[in-house]
Formats: structure tokens, sequence, C-alpha cells
């Protein structure tokens, strides 16, 4: 038994990750920052739940790009060959549930 503050988690570096679980190759991360990912694709399924702070989630739709803004309590599921890039505002902490070693 675990149990997480999620609001209280910072990490060393912008994107830092503190790993909750691994179940059958999928993996449930905790990742603080307050600076930009970077473009790219997942080579599976990612969920992408904020949980503290404001993120503006950058994705590619038919060569279009397009912006929403991801709230604390806000998931933006990423389908294989979503292209996306996460913009916080300010500080974030976000739970990732993706394929382990994905991007």
């Amino acid at each position: 038994m675990r149990v997480i503050r999620g609001r209280e988690f910072v990490a060393d570096r912008a994107w830092g990750a503190l790993d909750i679980a691994n179940m059958a190759g999928t993996t449930v991360r905790l990742h603080w920052t307050d600076q930009p990912y970077r473009w790219h694709i997942n080579d599976g399924e990612e969920v992408f739940a904020v949980l503290d702070g404001i993120v503006d989630m950058h994705y590619r739709e038919e060569g279009a790009e397009k912006v929403v803004t991801l709230r604390s309590g806000d998931v933006f599921f990423a389908g294989v060959g979503c292209e996306h890039v996460a913009h916080p505002r300010g500080e974030a902490r976000v739970l990732v549930v993706e394929k382990d070693g994905s991007v």
C-alpha cells in the first residue's frame, strides 16, 4: 500500500518522474514540470491526466495544429499516431499512463 501526495511532488528537473507502477508493460508515472516537453508520437496509447496546474496540450490533427487547455482533473488521451506536446503554464503535475519505454 502506498499513498502519493501528487500536489507535493517536485522533481529535480522538468519532466522528472516518480515511477508509481509497471503493470504488465504499462507504466504509471507522476511527472513534475515547469517547461514544455517536445513534439513526439508515442509508439502506443497515452493517458495524460493533469493533477495540478494548467497545461496547454498542442496536437496535430489532419496536418493542423490545435491546442486544448487542460486543468486539474482533465485527461488527454493520445491514440496511436497522435503527435503532441505539453506546455505547462507555470508548475504542473501530471499522471501519465503509457507503454513502458515510450517517449
